[in-house]
C-alpha cells in the first residue's frame, strides 16, 4: 500500500509538473507605462485568470520611446495594446497588424489649452503650438488638423506640432499653447499641478467628431493562420476580459494591483485610483470590435485632403474570430 501511495504521489507530482510545463507563453507589449490604463491585464495575472487558461503571460510596459508596432513586428511580443490610428497607419505601410479584440469602446483623448492663449474654439489653433505624443499617437491630431484645414508647417496660418514626453510640463511652462491629454491621466496631472478648470479650455475629440478607437489588442496577420496561436489568443482575450470585468467591479483594489506591479515607483495611490475610475467609463461590455466605431475611425483617418493618415480603406485589418471564440 505504501508503495502504491508513493507511486500515486509521484504520478500526481509528475502530472502537476507536466501541466505547469504545458502553460503557453504569451508576451504582451503595452502602449504605455504601468498604470491603471492596463489594469485588466495586471489583474488577470494577479488573480490567476491567465493561469486558469494555462497561460504564462509576460507584460512588458511601454514608454515615450517605445513603439508597440515596432516591438510586435520585431518579434518582441505576441500581442500588443495600441491605438487604431497607429495600427492602421502601420498596416498601410506594410506591417500587417490585425485587431483581434477591442476592450476600450470609447475615446478618452482631449486637447487641453491654457485659456490665456485666447483659444476658445478649434479654429483658434491657427498660429499656435500644439504638443502631442508621437509613435502613432500623433495621427488623431493630424486628422483633426486636416479637417480644420490647418497645415502643420509652423506658419501663422498653420500650427506648430511639438513632440512631448512623459509629462505635462510643456503646458505648465508655456512651451506649448495646448497639449493632448487623456481624461484619465494627463488632464488630472495638469489639475494636480495647480491649474484650475477656469484656467483651461478642453476640447474632447469625441465631441469634435474626430474620435478614434484606442487600446485595442493586435497581432501579426500571419500568426492567425496557426490554430495553436489562435487558441492561445482566444484564451488570452478570455482571461484578459475577466480581468477587466474584475477591475471595473473593484476599481480601488485593481489600482493597488497596478501599483504593486509598478517597478518605477512613479505612480501614486490617489492618481491610480482616480485613473481606474475614469478608465471604467471607457470600457465596452465585451471585447468585440464595434463595426460602427471601426468605420468612424477609418473615415476620420481618411480625411485630410492631400495629407490623410491612411490613403485607402483597409482590408483585413480586424477579425471577430478570437472574440467569438473567447466570449
Amino acid at each position: 500500500m505504501k508503495r502504491l501511495m508513493m507511486s500515486l504521489t509521484a504520478g500526481a507530482t509528475a502530472l502537476g509538473l507536466s501541466q505547469a510545463m504545458a502553460a503557453d507563453d504569451v508576451t504582451l507589449q503595452l502602449k504605455w507605462v504601468t498604470q491603471a490604463q492596463f489594469a485588466g491585464y495586471y489583474v488577470a495575472a494577479d488573480k490567476g485568470f491567465y493561469e486558469e487558461e494555462d497561460l504564462n503571460v509576460e507584460i512588458k510596459p511601454g514608454g515615450p520611446d517605445i513603439a508597440p508596432v515596432q516591438v510586435l513586428a520585431g518579434g518582441g511580443a505576441d500581442v500588443m495594446v495600441d491605438w487604431m490610428p497607429s495600427a492602421l497607419a502601420a498596416r498601410e505601410k506594410g506591417v500587417p497588424v490585425v485587431n483581434i479584440a477591442q476592450p476600450f469602446a470609447r475615446s478618452g483623448l482631449t486637447m487641453v489649452c491654457r485659456k490665456e492663449t485666447g483659444i476658445e474654439k478649434p479654429g483658434d489653433f491657427k498660429g499656435k503650438t500644439l504638443g502631442t505624443w508621437f509613435f502613432g499617437n500623433e495621427y488623431p491630431l493630424y486628422s483633426w488638423l486636416s479637417k480644420l484645414g490647418l497645415p502643420r508647417d509652423g506658419s501663422e496660418n498653420g500650427v506648430t506640432v511639438q513632440k512631448i514626453g512623459f509629462n505635462v510640463d510643456p503646458l505648465l511652462q508655456k512651451q506649448a499653447d495646448c497639449i493632448t491629454a487623456m481624461t484619465y491621466n494627463e488632464y488630472w496631472q495638469i489639475i494636480d499641478a495647480g491649474l484650475t478648470t477656469d484656467d483651461l479650455v478642453v476640447f474632447s475629440y469625441t465631441e469634435q467628431g474626430v474620435d478614434t478607437l484606442e487600446d485595442g489588442l493586435y497581432v501579426l496577420e500571419d500568426k492567425l493562420d496557426d490554430p495553436e496561436f489562435v487558441d492561445k489568443m482566444t484564451r488570452f482575450v478570455k482571461a484578459s476580459m475577466k480581468g477587466w470585468q474584475w477591475a471595473r467591479d473593484n476599481p480601488d483594489e485593481a489600482a493597488m494591483i497596478v501599483l504593486d506591479n509598478d517597478a518605477t515607483g512613479a505612480q501614486t495611490e490617489k492618481h491610480q485610483k482616480r485613473m481606474m475610475g475614469e478608465i471604467a467609463k471607457l470600457l465596452g461590455d465585451d471585447a468585440t470590435l464595434d463595426g460602427a466605431a471601426y468605420k468612424r475611425t477609418v473615415e476620420t483617418l481618411l480625411q485630410g485632403g492631400s495629407d490623410p493618415v491612411i490613403t485607402k480603406e483597409p482590408e483585413g485589418a480586424f477579425t471577430h474570430m478570437i472574440t467569438e471564440k473567447a466570449m
